[in-house]
């Protein structure tokens, strides 16, 4: 029987990981071009070009995790041996040397892939303990849902702390650099904090046995058509997140300025990146209060299908926006309304993925839990960085200059805007098309779980 101190354990695993990710996501972009001095070129092509190494560590990971036996399980001793390792590595992250170009680059190469590693061996098993929770499809989406609740708080503390903690330690008489590097000290504390509390707050309860062969599991994953669709609409959803995201800091500072404010009549709030981006996050989280309620009435690939209508819808109608007072309201309005719809997807993403096991599972006879979500993990990242890469190569194309006291050219202000709306919203409407073809409905999966509930008997 699964307990709510379970469901809350689980949930502080990806609180932990999405403090992190939404940082690094919507801030390293910035931090890599502004603080720490790299070109928009350079910035976008590590960006890029470190996946390589994603795509043969995830897969690994996933391999490591469904053979590792131990007295906590399988996946869920990694929580406790790399939370330290993962604090760690982000701090390096955001370490300035004093070093020349050459040495910079250098720095940023290697502490890049060495938190993408981290990341992955934690990150990959946290995934696939989803698969090994419960047996019943419809709890895995609870639990998702509770995974995804916790993350985006996790991202509203983590993305309303940073830059009032960077200008605190700025205001300290820290260099910009050394600020950034302490606000992520303080935020890797918690990290660290959060993956111990999901170990000792979970459990494994499905037992499930991996072939001993690595081929075998690999021609099963590579031969399962729906884990190539939801790997596509995975990369995609992270994609949309990840541009506009990474798109706001610079949007905040250069399109709508540090004059904007929400005028609430007793008082004014400042409007910039920070404010947004956490806005953003609770109402990710009102959208993954409503993904399970969605899913049970219309089914997951529906639920899905008709946020992703929104999002198009949203994004496009956000380009036109006026820049003004009435403007920026309108900004957060349409804020709530896309983030609502990504926080209805996210839960869904994993809780498919846990689908898409068990589906391989009953195909083929072999459980390889762990190396089909490390697929989701490197989605995630690939999104991820081919939205950083894109962003940068896009703010380059459009002309922005990256000076702290530059003044952009009317192409780059565009080129902002066309960032936060029309891309975006193409990312969307692909999405759509890859839904589309997405096989596991409900009836299928009802008919999956019961045979193999017979099995494992």
């Amino acid at each position: 029987m699964v307990t709510l101190k379970e469901k809350i354990g689980y949930g502080f695993g990806d609180m932990s990981s999405s403090m992190f990710w939404k940082i690094f996501s919507y801030y390293l972009p910035f931090f890599y071009s502004n603080i720490f001095g790299l070109s928009l070129a350079d910035a976008g092509l590590l960006m890029l070009v470190t996946r390589i190494w994603d795509a043969v560590s995830d897969p690994m990971m996933g391999v490591i995790a469904d053979r590792t036996q131990t007295r906590w399980g399988k996946y869920r001793p990694y929580l406790l041996w790399v939370a330290a390792p993962f604090a760690v590595a982000g701090i390096l992250l955001f370490t300035t040397p004093d070093m020349g170009t050459t040495g910079k680059l250098i720095w940023a190469y290697v502490t890049y892939i060495l938190m993408m590693t981290v990341y992955t061996a934690i990150n990959v098993p946290y995934g696939a303990m989803l698969g090994v929770m419960t047996d019943d499809s419809n709890t895995k989406t609870v639990f998702s849902s509770y995974r995804m609740f916790f993350a985006y708080g996790g991202s509203f503390i983590a993305l309303g702390a940073w830059e009032p903690l960077c200008n605190w330690f700025k205001g300290m008489n820290y260099s910009n650099s050394t600020s950034w590097q302490y606000a992520m000290i303080c935020i890797a504390m918690l990290c660290f904090l959060g993956f111990l509390l999901c170990f000792s707050m979970t459990r494994e309860h499905v037992k499930n046995v991996a072939s001993k062969s690595v081929g075998k599991d690999i021609g099963s994953l590579l031969r399962n058509s729906p884990w190539w669709i939801l790997n596509g609409a995975a990369l995609l959803s992270n994609l949309f997140n990840t541009v506009r995201g990474a798109t706001a800091a610079y949007f905040f500072k250069d399109y709508v300025s540090t004059t904007a404010f929400l005028d609430f009549g007793i008082f004014n709030l400042m409007l910039y990146a920070g404010l947004f981006l956490m806005v953003g996050e609770v109402c990710n989280m009102i959208g993954v209060a409503l993904a399970v309620p969605l899913s049970m009435k219309f089914g997951k690939k529906p639920a899905y299908i008709l946020s992703l209508v929104g999002l198009v819808v949203f994004s496009i109608l956000f380009f036109f926006v006026p820049n003004n007072e009435a403007g920026w309201w309108l900004m957060m309005v349409f804020q709530v309304l896309i983030s609502i719809c990504t926080g209805i997807i996210s839960p869904l993403v994993w809780s498919m993925y846990a689908d898409v096991a068990d589906y391989a599972e009953q195909k083929d006879g072999t459980a390889s839990t762990g190396l089909i979500f490390s697929s989701g993990s490197m989605a995630q990242k690939f999104g991820g960085a081919f939205a950083g890469w894109a962003v940068m190569a896009l703010l380059a194309l459009f002309g922005y200059n990256t000076a702290e006291d530059a003044v952009q050219t009317p192409e780059a202000m565009d080129g902002l805007k066309y960032l936060m709306s029309f891309v975006p919203a193409a990312i969307a409407a692909l999405s759509i098309l890859v839904m589309f073809i997405y096989p596991l409905n409900n009836t299928r999966m009802a008919a999956i779980n019961a045979d193999l509930k017979e099995r494992r008997k």
